[in-house]
């Protein structure tokens, strides 16, 4: 069964629900942020067809935006934001005040019999937060994106071996990642 967008009437598989009410893509851009704002917003209806131009524009839009988010990627740019142990300055990634306890996470777990929920409990993290941690290819100076892998332009805070040797463990101890 299709959904259909509350505001204009659009039938699409892609539907969104937002605050138990669903609207398409493009209503859902366009409708403020405010719940009793958005009431409003839904009782005043629009032709579907005046919103066939931005709903074709969303899509160039997104194929866009995800082309230049690979180049940049490709360029060693980081598309997402800081991960733990770096920061932003100046739009660059370098490593923050609590960059050693990264490389301190990812030695604990490499040369002791630890498991990961009591690691995860020494360093404050829950057990996905520590997995992404330890699977994460910022730490070694990469930036992966869209399923690919780049030199990235900032400081690793943890080796190549290191961080290999984790991923072994991690494959032996069968860990998805």
């Amino acid at each position: 069964m299709k959904g259909i967008c509350e505001k204009c009437g659009y039938e699409s598989e892609e539907n969104l629900k937002r605050f138990g009410i669903a609207l398409c893509k493009v209503c859902f851009k366009l409708s403020p942020n405010q719940p009793e704002e958005l009431d409003e917003y839904v009782r005043e209806k629009v032709n579907k067809n005046y919103l066939d131009s931005f709903r074709k524009f969303v899509k160039i839009n997104k194929e866009l935006l995800k082309n230049s988010m690979i180049k940049n990627a490709s360029r060693g740019k980081v598309m997402s934001r800081p991960p733990f142990g770096y920061g932003f300055i100046d739009g660059k990634l370098i490593p923050s005040q609590n960059f050693r306890e990264v490389e301190e996470i990812f030695e604990e777990f490499l040369n002791n019999e630890i498991s990961l929920r009591n690691l995860s409990r020494k360093h404050n993290f829950s057990v996905n937060g520590l997995k992404k941690i330890l699977t994460n290819f910022t730490y070694i100076g990469k930036v992966k994106f869209n399923r690919q892998i780049h030199d990235g332009n900032h400081q690793p805070i943890v080796s190549s071996t290191l961080f290999n040797h984790v991923q072994n463990k991690l494959e032996r101890l069968k860990i998805k990642k």
